[in-house]
Order: C-alpha cells, then sequence, then structure tokens
C-alpha cells in the first residue's frame, strides 16, 4: 500500500496492520520483519519528531547529502555514505540538512532478532566507497525487497522478501566479511577501480577532481589513460553507466522517471532525457514502451 509522494521521485510502502499481525505469528518472520520501507531521494525540509516513541526500530541509509538525528537529546551529524538505526521505544528526531538535504533509503522493522542487528548503531557509520565495496549490490539487495514487497503480500513473496533483508543487515553489520567475500583479481588496475567508484556511485554526481583524488593520479593522467582503455573521457563513460542503469531501472522496474532520474544521480529530469535520447536514441517513455524483441 504505497502512499502518495511527498518528495519528487520519492517511494515508500506501509505494509497492512493484518500482514503485521500475520508476520509477528509466524514462526519465520517473526525473527525479523519490515513494517515500513521507502527511498527519498534529495529529501529537502525532509523531518520527523517522535516524542512517544514507536515499537519498531528505524533504519536510514544516507547515499548523498546531509542529516541529523537526535535520540533523547544526544545530537548526531549524518554525512553520505553513512547508516544509523534508531533504537526501539526510545523519543527520536531527525531531519535533513536544509542546504544539502540528505538522500534516503529508510525502513522500519521488528522481530526478535531486531535488536541484534541494531546493536551499537544509534550512531553513524560511514559505509565510503573503496576498491572492495559493495555498494551497489547492496542497493539491488534494497530494490529487489522493495519489488517483492510491492508485487503483493503473498506468504512466500513476504518470506523471501525478509529473508533479503536478513542479508541486506547481514551487508552492513558483518562489513569486512562482505567486502572481502567480493574481492576479485585485477581491480586494482587504474581505469577499473575507477569504473568500480563509479558503479558505487552512480546516484550522485562525482567530478573529474574526485575520480582523480580516488584513483591518487592526476586529473589529466587519468582522463589520457582512460581515454585510451575506453574510447570516453571519465565524466562521458560515467554517463553511459548512468544511462546503462537507467535500461535496467526501465526494464526490469515499474519505477516512474522521476524516481529514475534521481537513482541515477540526475536531479532534472529534462537534463535526464535529452542525455538518455542522446545516448540511446530514444526517449525513456519510448525506451520503456519498445517492442519486444
Amino acid at each position: 500500500m504505497k502512499l502518495r509522494e511527498g518528495f519528487s521521485g520519492q517511494r515508500f510502502i506501509v505494509l497492512p496492520k493484518m500482514i503485521l499481525d500475520m508476520m509477528v505469528s509466524d514462526p519465520v518472520l517473526s525473527a525479523l520483519h519490515i513494517t515500513d520501507i521507502g527511498y527519498y531521494p534529495c529529501a529537502g525540509h525532509h523531518y520527523r519528531e517522535r516524542p512517544e516513541p514507536i515499537a519498531e526500530y528505524v533504519f536510514i541509509y544516507c547515499t548523498a547529502g546531509e542529516g541529523w538525528f537526535e535520540v533523547e537529546g544526544t545530537h548526531h551529524e549524518v554525512v553520505a555514505n553513512s547508516y544509523f538505526i534508531l533504537p526501539a521505544g526510545r523519543p527520536h528526531s531527525y531531519g535533513a540538512n536544509e542546504q544539502n538535504p540528505w538522500t534516503i533509503y529508510w525502513i522500519h522493522f521488528s522481530g526478535t532478532l531486531a535488536p541484534h542487528y541494531a546493536a551499537d548503531c544509534a550512531v553513524p557509520h560511514l559505509i565510503n566507497p573503496s576498491i572492495d565495496s559493495r555498494i551497489r549490490n547492496r542497493t539491488n539487495l534494497f530494490e529487489e525487497i522493495f519489488a517483492t514487497l510491492d508485487a503483493g503480500f503473498s506468504l512466500e513473496g513476504i518470506r523471501y522478501a525478509m529473508s533479503l533483508f536478513h542479508h541486506y543487515l547481514g551487508t552492513l553489520r558483518y562489513l569486512r566479511e562482505y567486502r572481502s567475500a567480493g574481492e576479485r583479481a585485477g581491480e586494482r588496475d587504474i581505469v577499473n577501480a575507477t569504473i568500480h567508484f563509479m558503479n558505487e556511485n552512480l546516484e550522485r554526481t562525482l567530478t573529474l577532481s574526485e575520480l582523480s583524488s580516488y584513483s591518487g593520479y592526476s586529473q589529466s593522467y587519468l582522463s589520457a589513460v582512460f581515454k585510451e582503455r575506453t574510447g570516453h573521457s571519465p565524466l562521458a563513460y560515467f554517463n553511459l553507466l548512468k544511462m546503462r542503469y537507467a535500461c535496467q531501472l526501465l526494464d526490469g522496474t515499474r519505477m516512474k522517471l522521476n524516481s529514475i532520474c534521481h537513482k541515477v544521480g540526475i536531479s532534472d529530469p529534462y537534463y535526464f532525457s535529452r542525455l538518455f535520447t542522446k545516448v540511446m536514441g530514444m526517449s525513456p517513455s519510448a525506451y520503456r514502451h519498445r517492442p519486444n524483441i
């Protein structure tokens, strides 16, 4: 059950009480279950205060911008690539930075295992992109959970979504193991490493200076090596990756176009449409409705 949008590109699902009651009594789902889930891109003026505590834990993962939260008077600043979990049963408040509002993935959850996953997480935890990070994989996990719940409320579907949620929280709780499990030979090549960094930041706008700083080489050297290897400048290649991701979202999800814009780090839908058309030779709407081959 989705409510109307409040931010451009916003998506969220509130699970019905009947489903929540079923999950509490289910031997599998009672261990860990989602009650609400959503995504708020560039959520200007986002603010929530709960002087009366709620029974669920609140997970927030900031992928861009900045924000803050308070738990019983203790204030924390939140930056991009960080997450925190607000404890159940305690008053709290949180919101976006007014000058640089955050983009967040958020989940309310409960269950007998919830305190384990939430332990020590009432402070911001940084998850910065690195040569062995797997941020994109984690984002895809979130989208699979969301899509599964969005498809309906069958028992097997909900059990599958919650099994994915165990894994999703595990990628954060056991970060070192998650990253080491995804290590691949050859990733430390300068071009491959830069492309990996791009893929980890598809929801952001990167500059050549940031790419250069990450690679450890000058902008001119990185550009020359990148152009020689790929045939494109670093930023042009980054746009190609964004449009490839946009195609995947157009093909594999029911996301609205304004949501897809934010998912590929572009806030202006008109610019997104022009760039997509330039790269793909047709508009995003035409691509989504093209005949099957």
